[in-house]
């Protein structure tokens, strides 16, 4: 069963838009930084310490001409298994591409829809890592292999930890 997490916008004035969704609307920047060396900045928001992020930012660049201002709609997936089951019916779609990518915190699998509406679909690791990160991985991995190559992958990066400390600290940074 998927459940609803994120969307992440494309924008153009990025300045005008924080302020909107800071100030009118009370998301708090969680994280933010380039998606790739050289790439756009993406900048993550929530108002629920439990959520790394409700909503995202990506810059477009102004001259890029883009109808989309929907980057992609992400959902969430209970277990490891049903991950594995959507790749599965992904892979049984022949007409469907996908790019599965870990975050650190997320195990992940990045599509279109036949109109190219940009989908992720995700499971929770156990861990925090500040975002933007992004590395493929092997989805033949059982899901203890995953979680080593995972641990292993990105234990290395200043903000690994638990998810529970991270999210107590956003509850306690929110309601302080």
């Amino acid at each position: 069963m998927l459940t609803w997490s994120h969307v992440v916008l494309n924008v153009r004035n990025l300045d005008l838009m924080l302020d909107f969704y800071q100030n009118i609307l009370g998301f708090d920047i969680t994280d933010r930084g380039p998606i790739a060396e050289g790439g756009p900045e993406i900048v993550f928001l929530s108002q629920q310490p439990s959520e790394h992020h409700q909503l995202a930012m990506v810059v477009a660049k102004a001259e890029e001409a883009t109808t989309k201002s929907v980057n992609h709609l992400a959902f969430r997936v209970p277990t490891f298994q049903a991950l594995k089951t959507q790749i599965q019916r992904l892979q049984d779609h022949r007409d469907t591409h996908f790019l599965p990518l870990s975050h650190g915190n997320t195990l992940s699998v990045y599509f279109g829809d036949p109109e190219g509406n940009g989908f992720e679909v995700f499971w929770d690791t156990p861990w925090h890592v500040a975002q933007p990160q992004g590395k493929p991985w092997d989805i033949s991995l059982s899901e203890t292999a995953a979680l080593n190559w995972i641990e292993s992958t990105f234990s290395g990066e200043p903000s690994f930890e638990a998810a529970e400390d991270y999210h107590a600290r956003r509850r306690s940074l929110r309601e302080g």
